[in-house]
This record gives C-alpha cells, sequence and structure tokens, in this order.
C-alpha cells in the first residue's frame, strides 16, 4: 500500500513540512535571537556615541567657562578687593557687582550652562544677574563640604537649595573648582557651575533599548548623575559596574545573571572627560518576547498546513498520469528551441479525459503558437527597423536649404551671376542625390562629393571666415556608409563655430584603420555644456526613437545621425565624443566608429541591433 503514488506523495509531503518547517523554525529563531541581540548591542552603542558626544559638548562648555572664570582678571581684581581690609563696604559692594555682572556675561556665551555661582568661606555668594547674598547656610552643604574634605568636584543631580531661595528650583548637575589656588581643602572661593539635569536627561529620555532597557548616565563611582528612575532593578550589576569601571576597556557588553535566573544585557561606554560611564540595561526576556510570541505563531500555522497538505497530497496523487513525462520530454524540445521535435512528442488529442489530456494538448497550441509567433514577430521587427531608420533619414533637418535660398536671393540683388549659378548647380546635384532615399548605403566617394558640393555653398555664404578642412586617410575606395550621416554634423559644427566669434574652423577627417572605419568632425565652436555631453555619452545605445521623430526642437542633428547608425550598424557602431566650453582648448570633436564595407559586402542583419 505504501509503494503506491499517492501514499508516497502524501508521505513526501508530510515529512517535506515537518522538517523543514521545523528546521526553518529553529534555525530562524536562533539566527533571529542572535540578530537581535547583535542589533541592540549596536543599537546601543552607536546611541551612546551619539549622547556621549553630546555630553562631552556639555562638558567641554563646562571646563570652558571655568577656565574662562578661573583665569579671569575680573575674578582675580573682586578676591583681591574683598581680601583688602583697607578697601571699604562701598568698593566691595561695587565689585560685586561687576563680578556678577561678568559671570551673567559668561553664563549667557555658553548654552549648555544654567547658572555660575562663587562662593565665599565668609558666607557670601556672587551669582549671575546681580545676585549678592550673605546667607552662611550653603556652608553646611553636603556638596560644599564634600568638596573641602574629600575633592569631590562632580556633584551629581541634586536640588542647590541656596540658589532654590532666591531663583525657581530645579535639579542640577554641578562642578566644583576653587578659585586662586588649585587646592580645595585651602580655597577660600569655591566657584560652582550648574548645569540643569533636564538638559542631559531630555535626549537621554528618547533613547530606548527595547521596550522596557534604559541608558544611564554614571559617574566614576557607579552612581547615577541624572534623577533617572529604574537603576535599582539591576542590584547584581554593582559588582560587573566596579570591574568595569576599573578596567581600561572604553565600550563593550557583558551579560549579568539576574535574581530570576535570566541574563540581563550590560553595555558600556566610557565618557573620556571626567571618567563617567553610560550604562545601557536590558532584559533578554524583553529583547525575545516577540520571538516566543512568533515561535508560538509558528507552530500554529505549521500544524495548519500540514493539514492542507495532507488533502493537497491526496488531490496531487489523483491528477498525475503518464502523459506527464511525455509532457515533460515535450517541454525539454521547446526549451532547447526544437519547435518540430516538441509537437511529435505530443500527439493530437481527440478526446479530452481529465486535467492532464487538457494540459498536453494546450501545450501542444501554445508551441505552434509561439512558433508562429516568433517568425511573425522576427519579420515585423525588420520592417519596422526599415520603417524606423526611413523615418530618421527623412527627418533630417533641412533648414540648410531656406539658407541657401536666402543666400541666393541675396546674390542674386547684388547681382552677383558666378556665385549664384555655383551654388544653384551645388544644390541641385545636392538634392538629386538626396531624393534617391530608397538607397540605405551609398558609396563612401558619392558621401563625400555631396559634402563637398555642401561645403562650397558654405564657404561662399561664409568667405574667409569659414576654415573647412577635409582629409582623407587610409584606402577609401570602393567603400560604403550609411547615408548622410556626415553633413548633418558638418552643419552643427558650422554653426556653433560661429555662434561666439567671427570665424570657424572645421575639419572634417575620413580615415580607415584595419575593419573600422572613423569619420571625425572636429570644430573651434563654444562646445556643449556637461550635461548635454553627460547626456549624450552615459546614455549609449539608449537613444529613443520615438522621442526623436516627436522632437520639434533644431537640435536634432547629432541624435538623429546617432540614431540611424545605431539601426543600421547595430552593437558595431560606436562614437566618442569630446567638447570643452571654456579656455583655449574650447571645442567639440564628435568622432563615429563604423565597420568597413565593400560594395560587394554588407553588414549581416543579426548585427544590425
Amino acid at each position: 500500500m505504501f509503494y503506491s503514488l499517492k501514499n508516497r506523495l502524501m508521505a513526501f509531503f508530510i515529512l517535506l513540512l515537518v522538517l523543514s518547517f521545523g528546521t526553518m523554525s529553529l534555525l530562524l529563531f536562533n539566527e533571529a535571537r542572535a540578530l537581535v541581540r547583535s542589533y541592540i548591542e549596536l543599537s546601543a552603542l552607536e546611541k551612546m556615541d551619539q549622547y556621549g558626544s553630546f555630553v562631552q559638548m556639555a562638558l567641554t562648555q563646562i571646563y570652558d567657562l571655568s577656565s574662562f572664570v578661573f583665569n579671569s582678571e575680573m575674578t582675580k581684581e573682586w578676591d583681591r578687593t574683598l581680601s583688602d581690609a583697607q578697601r571699604g563696604s562701598g568698593d566691595k559692594m561695587l565689585a560685586n557687582l561687576a563680578l556678577s555682572q561678568f559671570l551673567t556675561q559668561a553664563t549667557n556665551n555658553y548654552s549648555g550652562v544654567s547658572s555660575v555661582t562663587i562662593y565665599r568661606r565668609d558666607g557670601l555668594w556672587i551669582g549671575a544677574e546681580n545676585q549678592v547674598v550673605s546667607d552662611p547656610s550653603f556652608l553646611s552643604e553636603p556638596w560644599y563640604t564634600g568638596f573641602l574634605k574629600h575633592s569631590e568636584r562632580w556633584v551629581s543631580a541634586h536640588t542647590d537649595q541656596v540658589e532654590a531661595n532666591y531663583s525657581r528650583s530645579y535639579q542640577v548637575v554641578s562642578l566644583l573648582m576653587p578659585i586662586g589656588t588649585f587646592e580645595p581643602s585651602k580655597a577660600r572661593n569655591v566657584m560652582k557651575v550648574n548645569v540643569s539635569s533636564d538638559f542631559l536627561l531630555e535626549p537621554l529620555n528618547r533613547i530606548h533599548l527595547g521596550e522596557s532597557g534604559n541608558i544611564y548616565l554614571l559617574d566614576q563611582e557607579g552612581r547615577p548623575v541624572l534623577p533617572q528612575d529604574g537603576f535599582d532593578r539591576y542590584p547584581e550589576a554593582a559588582d560587573k559596574l566596579k570591574k568595569v569601571i576599573a578596567s581600561s576597556t572604553k565600550q563593550g557588553v557583558e551579560y549579568v545573571q539576574n535574581h530570576r535566573g535570566q541574563t540581563d544585557i550590560l553595555v558600556y561606554k566610557k565618557l573620556t572627560k571626567n571618567n563617567w560611564l553610560l550604562a545601557g540595561f536590558v532584559s533578554e526576556e524583553d529583547l525575545y518576547a516577540n520571538l516566543s510570541r512568533l515561535r508560538s505563531s509558528m507552530t500554529i500555522l505549521a500544524t495548519v498546513l500540514l493539514v492542507a497538505a495532507i488533502v493537497l497530497a491526496t488531490w496531487l496523487a489523483y491528477s498525475i498520469t503518464k502523459p506527464l513525462s511525455r509532457l515533460v520530454s515535450a517541454m525539454r524540445q521547446v526549451q532547447k528551441g526544437e519547435f518540430a521535435n516538441a509537437e511529435q512528442l505530443i500527439p493530437e488529442q481527440r478526446v479530452i479525459r481529465h486535467e492532464v489530456d487538457y494540459a498536453t494538448s494546450t501545450f501542444r497550441q501554445m508551441v505552434q503558437q509561439l512558433r508562429s509567433h516568433i517568425q511573425t514577430e522576427f519579420e515585423l521587427k525588420l520592417l519596422r527597423q526599415q520603417a524606423e531608420y526611413k523615418a530618421l533619414l527623412l527627418q533630417i533637418n533641412p533648414h540648410f536649404l531656406f539658407n541657401t535660398l536666402e543666400l541666393l536671393s541675396s546674390l542674386a540683388i547684388q547681382g552677383k551671376t558666378k556665385p549664384t549659378v555655383r551654388i544653384i548647380e551645388a544644390l541641385g546635384k545636392m538634392l538629386r542625390f538626396s531624393l534617391r532615399i530608397s538607397e540605405d548605403l551609398i558609396p563612401l566617394r558619392e558621401e563625400l562629393t555631396y559634402i563637398r558640393h555642401y561645403v562650397s555653398i558654405l564657404q561662399i555664404r561664409f568667405g574667409e571666415r569659414l576654415d573647412l578642412t577635409i582629409q582623407e586617410e587610409g584606402e577609401l575606395e570602393q567603400l560604403e556608409i550609411a547615408k548622410f550621416i556626415l553633413q548633418p554634423l558638418i552643419e552643427n559644427a558650422v554653426k556653433y563655430g560661429f555662434a561666439e566669434q567671427m570665424e570657424a574652423k572645421v575639419v572634417i577627417t575620413i580615415r580607415r584603420e584595419g575593419g573600422r572605419l572613423r569619420l571625425i568632425v572636429t570644430d573651434n565652436g563654444s562646445g556643449m555644456s556637461a550635461q548635454r555631453l553627460a547626456e549624450l555619452t552615459e546614455n549609449k545605445g539608449a537613444i529613443e526613437m520615438d522621442q526623436i521623430l516627436r522632437s520639434k526642437s533644431k537640435q536634432i542633428g547629432l541624435r538623429n545621425v546617432l540614431a540611424r547608425c545605431q539601426l543600421y550598424y547595430g552593437s558595431l557602431f560606436e562614437y566618442t565624443i569630446q567638447s570643452r566650453d571654456s579656455g583655449p582648448e574650447r571645442g567639440t570633436m564628435i568622432e563615429l566608429i563604423i565597420p568597413v564595407q565593400r560594395r560587394t559586402q554588407d553588414v549581416p542583419r543579426i548585427d544590425r541591433g
């Protein structure tokens, strides 16, 4: 029973689904867990880098301001005045007010600093905004005694009770610095620079790790600098933090086992200014909560898919019959391009008994239609290519004809008979040549003769102001080229040669190099802009025929030539354009590179694109 195709398919589908889905779920969960952990660690370090830069900036401002006040002559003069017993109370009051104004100006220059205050041991303190207060209550403040006795220069977030009595109350982080000496215990003046806790805390509150993780700013003893909640949830991390602070490692990741037996991830980064530490905590349970829910959902989905697979395998087992192998063989023949062999392998189905018969019959019809479509499409492509080529050929801008007629009118009015006759003869030969639009290829010599007629008209029109030279190099006899590919280039060269100057110089070079024919037109004109040059050189092979044919612009000569050459020569055609619109070497050089063709040869159609 198991050897029946139906049962084997069912067993195979069930086994494949269970193994693949189970393996995929396990690998996906483990990989996702590793990726989430890695992402959280990297993300935390990136966020710490950003916030660390912000804290470093704030600390730099604090240190700069402290140094500025410490070294200021104003501060020294104030200290001398108040220490001089010979000075009167009026002089001392003026010195206090001057120092207060100085502190006000200094504070306004640093956006990160909220206030600066200088305290004296005699109970006097001077703040910004003309605050001169005699109130010795600060002498018993913990921050003051800790600075004098233990040299604790940084004070974590606290409410300055002394300043709170005279201004609005808010928590600050402070830097303490002696005035007039470097030894705190000997200082009779202490400068206190305050930074609002909210200034440092607001950007930190916008940083989150997972759903419940946080980043804390700690001092060199591992204590929170800012008033943040939740730090006491990680008591097990205290020993790890002490090791981190004592180590020389600047940043890293540690894992801490909490009291619930789960792992907390500690990401840290040290700040170089004052040995503060950024420590981020997030539990693995928080990180992988979404993954656990995803794993449960995948288990349910796997069960549903297993039931569906059993039903599908049963249905497929009744649908597979012997003609499938013949159909597959026919498909292989179609893949190789052997449509005739494919039709022989698929017999005509006179009676459709089931789906496989229907598929076989439909495939046979599809092969027949495909072969017919390919042949029709090939013929239509050739016709479309010829039509596009003829349309481009007829689109060549004839405004030189209007200019020539105007020139003839001018010469006739002036009574200059000989130049008029020469122009009429040259124009007649050019028009006679132009009417032969049924020919795609013409002898190179005929094209050059046409060009010389055109050049003779230009030279009569512009006289000595036009220096136009035609150079021929290599064996050029019995060669053929596509029609009308030089005249538009020469016309553009002359036009832009006279655009910004009275004299134009154009050089036409026809050179044969092995199996390639190079047609080069160089001028001394105003050159192309960088944007225009980029459009022509970066989009080789992507010239849109419809856009050229619909264009009403006069600047279509070059694009027309490039489009016709690409249509006719296909991948055998190349071109380069060099142009400068400023400097002593300004001008444009356009080079068309086409295959050498003799009168008895032709370019294979397969190479025409």
